[in-house]
């Protein structure tokens, strides 16, 4: 009886055993895979950056979007989009030109003539803002809003004083050209 005890102890043992082995090289195998997926996903994303990078120094040398806020350029950090792209295959043939009137004491806005794509998201906006509204509207902003735009690009070193003395007094007229 005894004996019979130990044999059935001892292939006890012996099962836990496996299924202990089993169960430790399995989890440390989906660590392994983790942490080979992780390092392939950061390669991917370094890969990603450097295209950018690429991107970004090809599109120093291509046609870039200039605006005009009554005959004066004004500097912008045009958003990478659809839209964009449109408004620049719009201005290729020649500029835009887009009267503009305020409306409620916080934007200007205009239409661009036809409409173009857009992907409107939910947003709040602050001054400096340009976005599509509607898919045919420019709309630049010297105040803050919320509504669902299709962002187009930001205005770079003007305050929000400087842009509502520029845009709140009065109808303005921009122009969109492609530099070379």
């Amino acid at each position: 009886m005894e004996n019979l005890f130990c044999k059935n102890t001892g292939k006890m043992l012996t099962a836990l055993c496996v299924m202990a082995v089993t169960l430790y090289t399995g989890c440390g195998y989906n660590e392994y895979a983790q942490a080979k997926t992780n390092s392939n996903t950061a390669t991917e994303d370094h890969l990603k950056d450097e295209e950018d990078v690429i991107t970004n120094d090809e599109r120093s040398t291509e046609s870039m979007l200039k605006l005009f806020i009554n005959d004066e350029e004004i500097q912008v950090i045009w958003e990478e989009n659809e839209s964009v792209e449109a408004l620049k295959n719009l201005a290729e043939d020649k500029p835009i030109i887009i009267d503009m009137s305020m409306y409620g004491d916080f934007e200007q806005v205009g239409s661009i003539g036809q409409s173009i794509p857009r992907n409107d998201k939910q947003m709040t906006t602050s001054a400096g803002d340009i976005v599509l509204y509607s898919g045919n509207q420019l709309v630049v902003f010297y105040g803050s809003n919320s509504w669902a735009y299709t962002k187009l690009g930001h205005i770079e070193n003007i305050s929000a004083e400087e842009m509502k003395k520029r845009l709140g007094s009065g109808d303005v007229n921009v122009t969109i050209s492609i530099t070379e």
